[in-house]
């Protein structure tokens, strides 16, 4: 999701919320993310058709299963998947270009989650809205120098 605001002391503000899918766990969050990128998210999928076609077809001729037994499977199995692509750590951006003579501003955080990043997101755009930063110093955002800004316009 990318947002253009207009921050309250006039710059143009460009702040961005992506999920992350190469980013290694940090020390604490080493418990829920053992494996970083797509590769698992795709080894995931792959496990669960294989169980979910496992099941559903090597039952015997004579078995008869209902309907709604399939579907519990089902949602057992897709649970774990379905958790792990919500919890996944996202990067929100917040860059300006301006004043042009110090080559802006860039500030950068990580939030677990896709609902946290959501909400995060929109703290962000209200406080430059409101007072012209993106972070207060009590959020995830931190001032990254500008070496080291990914959007610069050149």
């Amino acid at each position: 999701m990318m947002r253009m605001v207009r921050a309250a002391d006039r710059r143009t503000w460009t702040v961005q919320s992506r999920i992350s899918w190469t980013k290694p766990a940090m020390a604490d969050q080493f418990e829920h993310d053992m494996a970083a990128g797509y590769v698992s998210c795709i080894a995931m999928l792959g496990v669960v058709v294989v169980l979910t076609l496992f099941v559903v077809f090597w039952t015997p001729v004579g078995v008869v299963i209902p309907a709604w037994f399939v579907l519990l499977i089902l949602l057992v199995l897709l649970m774990l998947p379905v958790s792990w692509a919500l919890q996944r750590p996202w990067v929100i951006t917040a860059y300006t270009a301006e004043p042009i003579e110090t080559e802006g501003e860039h500030w950068e955080g990580i939030v677990r989650g896709m609902i946290p990043a959501r909400e995060e997101t929109y703290r962000v755009t209200e406080d430059l809205r409101t007072r012209g930063l993106p972070d207060d110093g009590n959020g995830p955002l931190s001032r990254v120098t500008s070496s080291t800004a990914p959007f610069r316009d050149s």
